[in-house]
């Protein structure tokens, strides 16, 4: 396997606070990776280790083929960056903000230039490409930074969850753009809370909680490790008295959150058959997802 970027036992600890404990990962050439996981997880610390910005407590990283952080300037040159916020430049126009940003890795103007065209058509920007920042919409703002990723051609590229805040239609072209990318063969590694666009894009993905992986594989082989193949989503009047009284009798597994009970199925026809005698009970019915197991590993309690 062409491994691209890799960690072994990394560990940080800031006091006496774990954040980072004993990451092992490897991500391959061309595939898109993801980091699952609540609040406070360690996603945010793990891709500034592995990008090299901080150094580790333990454990050994490499990014293409460059062992971080002491190499980390130079795998940097050849890595692309899409921050959680953008951090745009509002006094320069589209343009300038690709030519100037194009300059951090010692790119020449020429150079730049030649890829600016190329980068505006695949941000679908061209049309804005002497618009200043702030006459933008945050949908264009967040495709802008996306090619603004790619300026330096990289090989790798870090996305800190790129939609949050888009409109469907925005996440949708995103979406799109991304797998553009893995099918020309660039390496992706995501963060998001969305888990279908974790369960759309991600080749495979990893689940971090209190700085641990708790789980790694495909999406569909996590959905078939954890989760019974379908759920039922009940709700109306009384659902937690209802629950507590006949959930257990056609479900695998249930659980009540808020005014809603999901009960996790090998076969739902028993009881959508019983719910449909129940006139103040309203269900969804549907399989199996990446969120089901998202918060059966991590819990549904909220995070701060």
């Amino acid at each position: 396997m062409n491994a691209i970027l890799s960690a072994r036992n990394l560990r940080k600890c800031y006091g006496n606070q774990v954040v980072v404990d004993g990451l092992n990962l490897s991500i391959q050439r061309g595939e898109c990776f993801g980091l699952l996981g609540p609040n406070g997880a360690g996603k945010t610390t793990t891709l500034r280790l592995l990008l090299g910005l901080i150094e580790p407590d333990a454990g050994e990283l490499s990014l293409l083929g460059h062992a971080v952080p002491r190499q980390a300037r130079a795998a940097r040159l050849r890595v692309g960056v899409v921050p959680q916020l953008d951090n745009l430049d509002p006094d320069f126009t589209v343009t300038e903000n690709l030519l100037v940003y194009g300059r951090y890795f010692g790119m020449q103007d020429a150079e730049i230039e030649a890829r600016i065209p190329m980068l505006l058509a695949f941000a679908n920007l061209t049309h804005k490409r002497d618009a200043k920042i702030p006459t933008l919409s945050g949908g264009m703002k967040r495709r802008l930074t996306l090619a603004r990723a790619l300026v330096n051609d990289p090989d790798i590229i870090f996305l800190d969850e790129p939609t949050t805040g888009l409109d469907p239609q925005a996440r949708h072209l995103i979406w799109q753009r991304l797998r553009e990318l893995t099918a020309q063969g660039k390496t992706l590694l995501l963060t998001t809370h969305f888990m279908d666009e974790a369960e759309r894009l991600c080749h495979r993905l990893a689940v971090l909680d209190e700085g641990r992986m708790i789980a790694q594989d495909t999406p569909r082989a996590l959905i078939h490790q954890h989760i019974e193949p379908q759920v039922v989503e009940v709700f109306g009047e009384q659902v937690t008295e209802w629950a507590h009284q006949h959930a257990a009798q056609f479900s695998v597994r249930f659980e009540v959150s808020g005014e809603t009970a999901f009960c996790y199925v090998a076969d739902a026809q028993p009881l959508l058959t019983h719910l449909n005698g129940h006139a103040t009970l309203r269900y969804l019915h549907r399989p199996a997802n990446l969120e089901d197991v998202f918060l059966k590993l991590t819990g549904r309690e909220m995070r701060e």
